[in-house]
């Protein structure tokens, strides 16, 4: 590599901690979102991010049009269906869910749960979670609707149902 072009600047992200220093609450998931790798640090090819959940929970059924998006299980326990398949996530496992597939995944064990979501290309995921944590904990479904399809993703159905 010639080392020509856009320099691509490099991050210190603490445990905890988040790429610009604040957290983004989802309050209708229950879970704090944080930036690790932004769109800004890769040219928008990749974003990273850590979701904390504090209680049982996931966001509804989607799919993204444009990204693949893949799932690391840092702590706790999840469920995560992928189109047909099902899998049970512990710490150490992961799974992709490729662009066009819908996917929904929860939070099942007790305690905290931290997820690590990649995403390829990184599009819009910033600014779609910045709109997310602008919600509030009970937003109408044509809302949420809007904010999914405003950033290339399509709302496809609810949360997993929590036993």
């Amino acid at each position: 590599m010639s080392g020509e072009g856009a320099k691509i600047p490099t991050a210190y992200v603490p445990a905890g901690g988040d790429r610009f220093r604040r957290q983004r609450e989802i309050q209708f998931t229950r879970s704090v979102t944080d930036i690790k790798v932004s769109t800004l640090d890769t040219l928008g090819g990749l974003a990273v991010v850590e979701i904390t959940y504090f209680y049982k929970g996931g966001p509804p059924r989607h799919l993204h049009h444009e990204q693949d998006e893949w799932f690391y299980a840092v702590e706790g326990e999840y469920v995560i269906e992928v189109g047909e398949e099902r899998y049970e996530l512990g710490p150490g496992d992961s799974v992709l869910a490729p662009r066009k597939v819908a996917h929904v995944w929860a939070h099942v064990g007790e305690g905290t749960g931290r997820l690590i979501a990649a995403l390829q290309p990184a599009g819009e995921i910033e600014a779609f979670f910045d709109e997310l944590a602008a919600l509030g904990s009970s937003p109408e479904r044509e809302v949420l609707q809007r904010a999914f399809s405003s950033h290339g993703m399509e709302l496809i159905g609810p949360p997993l149902s929590i036993v």
